[in-house]
């Protein structure tokens, strides 16, 4: 007679070399979505990264209170390289350390006081720039390419940040002219260029090293 028992959870463990309590714990949503250790250390070394970024100082715009700063490029390339979460988690933990006082912004600038000025509409708007550009990367990884890179850098990094900026840079001058919305015109040339950089740095980082995706160990998909 032919045996049709098939063999049970505790048998395929032990074929496996892997625990039931593993294996429940690989398909439980929590174990996908939870950051690993080296989650935390990319986002910790973004918001580093952000921080140097400010180093150089700003550039005062004539007309605008907010000046040019080269932290866009790390708002940019965060997301490029990590993907959407932990990428806007990086732009979250800089801005935490600059609400808790810390002069990381260009210029020295910190404190709960500049998220109640000119710029505070951009700042908001790393944020959600950030995510967009993540989303976008998130959906064409591993392959990242310069152009489509490029493009969604455009959208989330200027499209979605000016959004934010613009009308909360009118509101808090008082100005709705529209040489105040003119302005912001004079940020495109120099976000563009780090739209192009941030695209060109990604594209060589995945190409060279690829990052995981949020917590998966190297080499899994």
């Amino acid at each position: 007679m032919t045996d049709n028992t098939s063999p049970g959870p505790a048998q395929e463990s032990a074929a496996t070399g892997i625990s039931a309590t593993e294996q429940a714990g690989d398909a439980s949503p929590g174990a996908k979505s939870a950051l690993a250790p080296r989650d935390l250390a990319l986002i910790a070394l973004f918001a580093a990264f952000i921080a140097v970024l400010g180093l150089p100082g700003a550039i005062p715009i004539f007309g605008s209170p907010v000046p040019i700063t080269a932290q866009t490029l790390g708002v940019m390339l965060a997301p490029s390289i990590l993907g959407a979460r932990r990428g806007a988690l990086a732009i979250v933990a800089f801005l935490v350390l600059v609400a808790a006082g810390l002069p990381l912004l260009s210029g020295g600038r910190g404190g709960l006081g500049v998220f109640a000025g000119a710029s505070a509409g951009y700042l908001v708007g790393w944020i959600f720039g950030s995510y967009v550009i993540g989303l976008l990367v998130d959906r064409i990884l591993p392959k990242y390419r310069f152009w489509p890179g490029l493009l969604f850098n455009v959208i989330g990094g200027i499209v979605v940040i000016y959004a934010f900026g613009v009308p909360v840079t009118a509101w808090r001058t008082g100005s709705w002219e529209l040489a105040t919305v003119l302005s912001a015109a004079q940020y495109l040339p120099g976000d563009l260029l780090k739209a192009v950089l941030a695209a060109a740095i990604a594209a060589g980082v995945h190409r060279a090293y690829p990052v995981p995706r949020a917590g998966r160990p190297r080499g899994q998909a």
